[in-house]
């Protein structure tokens, strides 16, 4: 199996682990806190987190040194998983397997969605999409690594 395929797999076993059985303002807090204690622990540069459950932005901090670009790409980002239900990690790399980008692939445009790594869908068990939990500042794939272990993190502290 190519390596874009390994990935894509394991990208997707991430969306299956990291389920929720409820979702409420209280864990947005607390599991947007988790990222910034581990964002801050793992990495130098300064990063936003948003949490976004059903349309209704439950957290977002902006560490100092973001700027207003930071929250352009939160945004397309969420945008990209609300639309593909699937992490805009996973939406890029499965437009490069497929040699094209975002906008060949479902012509949408670039400027208002992105397939870049940071975004991962707030999936309740047997529900499905509700929302999006989001970093960006980092380099994409540590965007989204930050999330994921983040998430994993918090659902096995419950």
């Amino acid at each position: 199996m190519s390596d874009i395929k390994v990935l894509l797999q394991e990208l997707l076993e991430q969306e299956e682990r990291c389920q929720f059985t409820k979702f409420t303002s209280e864990d947005a807090l607390e599991l947007g806190l988790l990222i910034l204690k581990n964002g801050k622990s793992h990495y130098t540069r300064p990063i936003v987190i948003d949490i976004n459950l059903a349309g209704h932005q439950l957290f977002h901090y902006a560490m100092q040194g973001t700027g207003p670009d930071n929250n352009e790409w939160v945004a397309r980002k969420n945008k990209a998983v609300l639309r593909f239900r699937h992490s805009s990690f996973y939406i890029g790399r499965y437009c490069e397997s497929q040699n094209k980008s975002l906008k060949e692939k479902y012509f949408v445009s670039e400027k208002e969605y992105a397939g870049h790594g940071g975004s991962f869908p707030l999936i309740i068990k047997n529900v499905g999409v509700v929302g999006t939990i989001t970093v960006s500042g980092l380099a994409q794939q540590d965007d989204h690594a930050l999330v994921v272990k983040s998430i994993e993190e918090y659902l096995n502290q419950q």
